[in-house]
């Protein structure tokens, strides 16, 4: 059975995208059977890797009719396929609401795709919508990057944490709210940086947690560095941990921080 991850924020620009592809990648050349879902109506995802081959259709097949071989793209990547976005105009997010068991369609899509997969990486909008609902409740297990920018980690607390409430309707569904697990996501080596880090860590390991939900969040203890890497791997259509294998001073490679994530 595939294990199946969603990477999620209700706010834009957190590095929701370089991150679900990255972990997809090191995934792939680790000899894992990896599936890639942009659920992203910005297609960035999609076109983030090079593709051996484009498959004729993409998420909205998938969620509306179910899996099939019209709908599974090759990257140029070995074992990472990728579901594409091709929902521009937003057409599918009212197609969903109007479903009577829309919310949920994508959980049972992806289900019957076990025995392909050893994971499936879902990749979402930075918005609160039916699409982020349906990728939130369609896996096992949540991962949030948090930039340690004030801003960033109120948001967190915040929609982040409001949007988990809003899942637990779904669970006389089938459908159970997964952990969510933050990770400090582009710190850089500033003091400001560090403080609202440990702020965050504080937070959620506090007991004083507020509500039966946010139980089930956690921060991990992977941190992604403020480097160049990312971007310039990025640029070269390349996975960031090929593109940096080693590096000098005390800020980790990137390799390394991606197998430390893997690990964790």
């Amino acid at each position: 059975m595939a294990i199946k991850l969603s990477v999620i924020s209700t706010k834009g620009g957190t590095g929701k995208t370089t991150l679900a592809v990255n972990l997809g990648a090191i995934l792939a050349d680790l000899g894992q059977r990896v599936l890639l879902v942009d659920a992203d109506p910005q297609p960035t995802a999609s076109s983030y890797f090079s593709l051996r081959y484009t498959a004729p259709d993409g998420l909205s097949e998938l969620i509306t009719r179910g899996p099939s071989a019209s709908v599974i793209s090759q990257t140029s990547i070995e074992n990472l396929d990728l579901i594409a976005s091709d929902d521009p105009a937003g057409e599918l997010r009212e197609w969903i609401l109007q479903d009577s068991i829309g919310r949920i369609r994508l959980k049972h899509a992806l289900a019957k795709l076990d025995d392909q997969y050893d994971y499936i990486i879902v990749d979402t909008q930075g918005a609160f919508g039916p699409l982020q609902v349906s990728a939130a409740v369609a896996v096992d297990l949540l991962i949030s990057p948090i930039p340690p920018e004030i801003l960033s980690a109120r948001e967190f607390v915040r929609g982040t944490i409001q949007m988990l409430d809003h899942l637990e309707p779904l669970i006389h569904m089938g459908a159970p709210t997964p952990p969510l697990k933050g990770i400090i996501y582009r710190q850089d080596r500033t003091a400001d940086a560090k403080q609202i880090a440990a702020s965050i860590r504080q937070e959620f390991f506090s007991t004083s947690t507020k509500g039966a939900i946010t139980g089930a969040i956690t921060i991990l203890d992977t941190v992604v560095p403020a480097t160049a890497a990312y971007k310039e791997a990025a640029t070269r259509q390349m996975p960031v941990h090929r593109w940096e294998t080693k590096r000098r001073g005390p800020t980790p490679s990137a390799c390394d921080t991606m197998l430390s994530l893997v690990r964790e």
